[in-house]
């Protein structure tokens, strides 16, 4: 991908929800399941400026798994694979690994 974001903006790919969605025995087609809400950070702009002209960076990196809203983003599509575009503000949050518990 040679996708460059501006500024605060970023360029994510959703993570496919692997899971089957059957209702009572009844397999829902691929055009009425939701898209899922979670995705991978592939491409993240520079950072916004503030009112002083000072870069402030973002909080995302690449390879960050986020959760967004249902409706944040534009639907972009690069050499035949589909992503989203969205600005910082739009993540809602990162999802982060979960330590393991050390035995005592």
């Amino acid at each position: 991908m040679n996708i460059r974001p501006l500024h605060d903006r970023i360029v994510v790919k959703r993570l496919d929800d692997q899971a089957e969605q059957v209702l009572n025995g009844i397999i829902i087609p691929d055009s009425a399941k939701e898209k899922p809400q979670e995705a991978e950070v592939v491409a993240v702009g520079k950072g916004k400026r503030s009112d002083d002209g000072k870069l402030i960076p973002l909080d995302v990196a690449v390879g960050d798994k986020i959760l967004f809203g249902k409706y944040s983003g534009s639907d972009i599509k690069v050499d035949g694979q589909e992503y989203l575009i969205m600005r910082e503000d739009e993540v809602l949050g990162v999802i982060e690994p979960v330590a393991a518990k050390k035995k005592k």
